[in-house]
């Protein structure tokens, strides 16, 4: 039983709130954000309390979606409602964040009054919401597929020539009301990637979490295929897999919006080498200055690229500045002293390259083992349109055929989760 639901920034202004039962006063928003800001810590408890009175919280967008209970509910069943209301404010707004919450507060009202009733979960269901939700939800820019100025990186192997904009899944579920019915469905094929190399170049740990969501705008089933190598996997409750085993394809009838269809994990053995490979020269001059030469390289194909990498190099207690030289102009390095690091930063690195850097870092008092203090390398990257597990959608086929145009866009993006090479 929940007895209030509020939404509130990062920063504690007060975006949403909703009492279903009059049992605590207003004051509840201060004094979680109160208790929550006084913990050290970057995570801190997702249950508090005070009194009888309990918080329990979850971070999404940047918000924090919180819920106060009295009774003894399952902290598991409040979690899962906060995920849920998330995500499905995600679905009716198009994103998650400050701005889309505090321009469609009336919609999210409208959503608060039919999912819980005097603090009885009714229903997260989109399918179900929909015949009730009639305020339309304002985008702070209008959709268009046509708009290719900011372009994203959805599109098929098999049509490279179409690519859909960034913002083209961000839309909200009843923006399709405005599309004059046309079919549309978004695949992400999305993998986050553990890597541990050693200081001799073997790799000592490799570990794929991945998940396939897919964000749906049309009423009727589709099915996709899919030729899938994993170790474990889980599916969504409405997918069908009744040839999964022989043939590897999916079928679902999924509801408008956004759900994870698959997830699937990939275990001590990739398809192909990792990504990236280090070899650093670390040496003391005869000044006195530590010097630590890197070369950095990328093993993605030729066609392939990584964005977006943040190379993080721990340097010794007493650092003070850095001098360096990097090998193209569009990098950038700076030491920070607050970290005792070094970041060195690289837009876009391509596939079968290789990048150096020559950092000469001066420090008011080296210890004894200065050397021993480097390390290890910690790496951050992105990598667009690929799947480091070879996961591969064959098809995308949408069943029955759809009277009017349908659109499908596939993506596929691998995250670095903790990419770490020891020196």
């Amino acid at each position: 039983m929940i007895s209030q639901v509020f939404i509130l920034s990062s920063q504690g202004d007060h975006l949403i709130y909703k009492d279903f039962r009059g049992e605590a006063g207003s004051d509840v928003v201060g004094v979680f954000y109160e208790k929550v800001t006084a913990l050290t810590g970057d995570q801190p408890p997702v249950v508090m309390s005070r009194g009888d009175l309990h918080f329990v919280h979850v971070r999404q967008g940047g918000l924090y979606w919180v819920a106060t209970t009295t009774a003894d509910s399952s902290p598991f069943t409040v979690i899962e409602f906060l995920n849920r209301l998330a995500a499905l404010v995600k679905d009716y707004c198009g994103s998650l964040s400050e701005k889309s919450v505090q321009v469609n507060f009336a919609l999210i009202y409208e959503l608060l009054d039919e999912v819980v009733d005097y603090g009885y979960i009714q229903t997260t269901s989109s399918d179900v919401l929909k015949n009730f939700i009639q305020t339309e939800a304002v985008c702070s820019k209008p959709f268009s597929l046509f708009d290719l100025t900011n372009v994203g990186l959805f599109g098929a192997e098999t049509q490279q020539s179409k690519v859909a904009p960034s913002s083209a899944a961000t839309r909200p579920v009843q923006s399709s009301r405005e599309q004059g019915g046309k079919s549309e469905i978004f695949v992400d094929v999305i993998e986050r990637m553990s890597v541990v190399i050693g200081s001799d170049g073997v790799v000592m740990k490799t570990d794929v979490e991945g998940e396939i969501r897919v964000k749906c705008f049309m009423p009727s089933c589709s099915g996709y295929g899919a030729s899938v190598r994993v170790d474990e996997c889980s599916f969504h409750e409405a997918v069908r897999l009744d040839e999964f085993n022989s043939s590897r394809i999916l079928r679902l009838c999924p509801s408008q919006g956004e759900q994870t269809v698959m997830q699937y994990q990939l275990s001590d053995e990739l398809p192909s080498a990792p990504p990236f490979r280090l070899h650093p020269t670390i040496e003391r001059d005869s000044g006195g200055r530590l010097l630590m030469y890197l070369k950095l390289r990328c093993d993605l194909p030729p066609k392939s690229a990584a964005i977006n990498v943040c190379v993080t190099v721990p340097v010794p207690r007493g650092s003070v500045s850095v001098s360096q030289e990097l090998s193209s102009p569009d990098q950038s390095a700076e030491l920070k002293l607050q970290s005792r690091a070094i970041e060195w930063n690289i837009p876009r690195f391509a596939g079968g390259t290789q990048l150096s850097a020559l950092f000469k870092l001066d420090a008011s008092a080296l210890g004894p083992a200065p050397l021993l203090e480097v390390g290890p390398v910690v790496l951050a990257f992105e990598l667009p349109q690929l799947a480091v597990t070879g996961l591969q959608i064959r098809f995308l086929r949408l069943s029955p055929v759809q009277p009017g145009p349908s659109q499908r866009w596939i993506r596929y993006v691998t995250h670095s989760d903790s990419y770490v090479i020891r020196v």
